[in-house]
């Protein structure tokens, strides 16, 4: 044996050469679970998302932008701006410079980005050589400022949920190059079912809320089959109200004399007056109509002074009581026969002040940049934005509304 020692000593005192590892860049997957109310979780206690929730960090809830529309909030989570300060003021909105009137089902105006201010993450992203990819988030789908994610598909709810994981777990075996670092996805199951029963009936709720819980655990255990820095954000957009069919205000009606294009949102009606000289007599006759409505002058509203989409938002206000909801004369009829046949006391809605804490969304967190086992107190959707720029690595945008001193804290 002793022959071998030589040997042995030459191998240690050969110098031992350390190959540095390869850094491994920060991914971010945000996932919008649409109407999901910010007390589901404590309410159906669904198993992966209590444990996920468990390992990063949860917010006691995350206040929306006004109106609580999934448009408009998922935009300013987007862009971390207000949205009368992005320009998707609503679900729906008459847009005077233009002559025309956007909404959600209108696809050929969904995907013009010409309607859509701001910079969105996406954008920002792929402006810094940063590849992004989104399996349907709000704006995705147009060429806001001329672009879109390197990977994107035009929204359609018929996309099962599995298969817009199976696409993220495609992206993330792409070669390094090809490999988005930003990716967003959208699923609407809590909203579908919220509006349909309303957010206080549990049998239809839960098993809902179970089944997306179980797709999401799929998600999350093949993420950690990669050997990558993952970060997972999960948000949602709004909460979500009872509405008994009862109370539900006839907008016709209402509307029916005054001189305007009249653009409704249910907790938002929009009124474009055909002549501005009409406003007092407008609003003195809407709120003499003894309804449970606040009438809003617009021009005296603080927040919309001097704003880029004024124009948008429009002349007057009309916002009903917390619990009513406008409808159009037509609708009324349906929406009765609705209930009746499918047996249900109340349907959900949304778009309301903030201010009611039914409207409240979630943000849960998890990952290599955040903290563990991390509860923090509600805030404004408008600061996930710069949190994310600052796990990314990417500039920050001037004058917009998000602040990254407000997250900054949860991350290690």
């Amino acid at each position: 044996m002793k022959r071998f020692y030589p040997l042995l000593l030459a191998v240690l005192a050969f110098p031992v050469i350390a190959f540095p590892q390869e850094k491994k860049e920060p991914i971010v997957i945000l996932i919008s679970l649409d109407g999901f109310r910010y007390d589901y979780v404590k309410r159906f206690q669904p198993e992966n998302l209590s444990r996920f929730i468990a390992a990063g960090v949860e917010a006691e809830s995350m206040m929306p932008s006004f109106p609580s529309k999934t448009f408009p909030n998922h935009y300013t989570i987007a862009t971390g701006l207000k949205p009368e300060h992005h320009g998707l003021v609503d679900n729906s909105f008459y847009d005077p410079k233009k002559n025309l009137t956007y909404g959600i089902s209108k696809k050929e105006l969904v995907q013009d980005g010409s309607w859509y201010g701001g910079t969105p993450l996406w954008v920002l992203a792929e402006k810094n050589n940063m590849v992004a990819a989104s399996y349907f988030f709000v704006g995705s789908e147009a060429d806001v400022q001329g672009i879109r994610p390197s990977y994107y598909y035009p929204y359609d709810g018929r996309v099962s949920n599995m298969t817009r994981i199976t696409e993220v777990f495609k992206w993330l075996e792409l070669p390094k190059a090809e490999r988005p670092r930003l990716i967003t996805m959208y699923f609407s199951d809590m909203d579908d079912v919220g509006h349909a029963y309303g957010p206080s009936n549990d049998e239809m709720l839960e098993p809902r809320l179970k089944k997306l819980d179980h797709e999401l655990g799929a998600l999350f255990e093949g993420l950690k089959s990669y050997n990558l820095d993952v970060n997972v954000i999960i948000v949602s957009d709004h909460g979500m109200t009872d509405i008994s069919p009862d109370k539900f205000l006839n907008l016709t009606m209402l509307t029916k004399d005054i001189p305007a294009r009249v653009v409704n949102n249910g907790a938002l009606a929009h009124v474009y007056l055909e002549d501005k000289k009409d406003k007092g007599k407008v609003i003195k006759s809407l709120e003499k109509a003894g309804l449970p409505i606040h009438v809003t002058d617009v021009d005296h509203k603080e927040n919309y002074q001097d704003l880029m989409y004024k124009d948008r938002i429009g002349d007057i206000l009309i916002i009903p009581d917390m619990g009513y909801y406008l409808a159009e004369e037509s609708a009324i009829t349906q929406i009765k026969s609705r209930a009746k046949n499918m047996g249900t006391s109340a349907f959900g809605e949304h778009g309301f002040s903030p201010a009611y804490k039914e409207m409240h969304a979630i943000f849960y967190a998890n990952g290599p940049a955040f903290k563990s086992g991390l509860k923090i107190e509600t805030f404004q959707n408008v600061h996930v934005y710069p949190l994310i720029c600052k796990i990314l690595g990417l500039p920050v945008p001037e004058n917009i509304d998000g602040k990254l001193e407000v997250l900054e804290p949860i991350l290690k």
